[in-house]
């Protein structure tokens, strides 16, 4: 049954395990297409532009966005960057799902968008503090103070949980994968999401119909 595609937007604090996920949805269903971002900043040794990101100068960028070709679009120290819109509707007239790894903030504008009906939005939490803290530092790249900021910046995107749709407790990676594989599955199969449904239906009232008669 064909359908349009889904716009996944999977958000968390640093360190719960958003990036993770993400990969373990996108082998679970190789289709699920990522959504590349733009960015007014430059391209770093071995990045592709149409890869790692779109790179684009900060006119082009803001041209775009007068344009309302952005999903989505924040300013990150004197950098744009935002989700197009046009590689997003073309997936979806596909019935190819984007998958959005994105904070509440982008969460918030792609919601409040003209695609906002095919929007399933996942907040991801850690199961405590502690454990958030012990990843930030498993991780052995940070600073101390990189790592504080990390956590004052947790608090504050905890604080928008209950505006998803869906919330999931991290506290075992792959219980947490499953769980977020049966939303999408259950997601895609929601009536309003297969616009094949009414004909199909008209055909199975012809069927009927049709033995009414003989």
């Amino acid at each position: 049954m064909p359908r349009r595609g889904l716009l996944i937007i999977l958000s968390s604090p640093s360190g719960a395990g958003k990036s993770t996920l993400a990969k373990r949805l996108m082998v679970w269903d190789p289709e699920i297409r990522f959504s590349v971002s733009a960015t007014t900043r430059a391209p770093r040794p071995g990045e592709e532009d149409g890869r790692e990101y779109f790179f684009r100068s900060r006119a082009a960028f803001e041209a775009m966005i007068a344009a309302g070709e952005m999903l989505e679009h924040a300013e990150v120290f004197g950098n744009f960057y935002g989700s197009p819109k046009a590689p997003v509707e073309a997936a979806m007239r596909e019935g190819r799902d984007t998958l959005f790894d994105i904070d509440w903030q982008g969460g918030q504008q792609v919601r409040n968008s003209t695609l906002a009906p095919d929007v399933v939005s996942i907040f991801v939490l850690p199961p405590s503090i502690a454990a958030l803290d012990a990843r930030l530092r498993a991780r052995g790249q940070d600073s101390e103070d990189v790592i504080a900021g990390r956590m004052r910046k947790s608090r504050d995107e905890i604080s928008h949980w209950a505006e998803y749709d869906y919330v999931l407790v991290n506290d075992d990676l792959d219980a947490t994968a499953l769980r977020l594989q049966g939303i999408i599955a259950a997601e895609r199969l929601r009536r309003e999401r297969q616009p094949g449904l009414n004909e199909f239906v008209r055909g199975l009232n012809q069927e009927f119909e049709a033995r009414d008669t003989v």
